[in-house]
């Protein structure tokens, strides 16, 4: 989808993805010490306004317009100061970040590919890159998300796109969906790495 079609889904409904944070955000992040946040394919900014209201600095990106707007809104609602800016996920990033997150991008594996180096590439010293997705064994093996093998990954398919850091988590996980009173299993990529100080 480009990022028309995105912005048509964004503005479908009030929130598309779930207001709260991602789980896996809060399970490998929670217990960091605050620093500067990039937030890369943000969506409607959830990750991003979790890490500001603990501190965090926050810069969140996507390609969508609809859905910036929709994370700075989110934010000024909630008081917070988030940076939402619109850009692409494969575009490089200025700066240098203690954190950086990629959250279940769907574009094919060359733009992931591209996508996961520029983000490697914007781990400050002694940071942490966070890369969560579907993954490929998920429509096989386990519920929901896209269908397509063409933007789905392994965890090796993400370690191999990084370089510089050390890889100190990839596999994969389950994440619990409850939908209509029933709970599935949805299977995901999970990918943690570090800049060496």
């Amino acid at each position: 989808m480009d990022s028309s079609q995105w912005d048509e889904r964004y503005r479908a409904k009030p929130l598309v993805w779930s207001a709260g944070p991602n789980q896996f955000l809060v399970e490998e992040v929670a217990d960091l010490p605050v620093g500067r946040a990039l937030d890369v394919a943000c969506g409607e900014g959830r990750n991003s306004l979790w890490l500001a209201q603990r501190g965090w600095n926050v810069v969140a990106t996507d390609f969508s317009p609809v859905a910036i707007d929709k994370a700075r809104a989110r934010a000024t609602e909630l008081g917070l100061d988030v940076d939402c800016r619109v850009a692409d996920a494969t575009d490089p990033v200025d700066g240098a970040f203690d954190l950086v997150l990629l959250f279940y991008l769907q574009v094919p594996r060359d733009g992931m590919a591209r996508a996961v180096a520029a983000c490697a590439q914007a781990v400050a010293p002694g940071g942490l890159l966070l890369v969560v997705g579907h993954d490929a064994r998920n429509p096989h093996e386990g519920y929901g998300g896209p269908q397509s093998a063409t933007v789905l990954y392994s965890p090796d398919d993400v370690t191999g796109w990084i370089d510089g850091l050390t890889i100190e988590r990839a596999e994969t996980v389950d994440r619990v969906v409850e939908k209509d009173g029933e709970r599935h299993v949805a299977l995901d990529v999970l990918v943690r790495a570090r800049r060496p100080s």
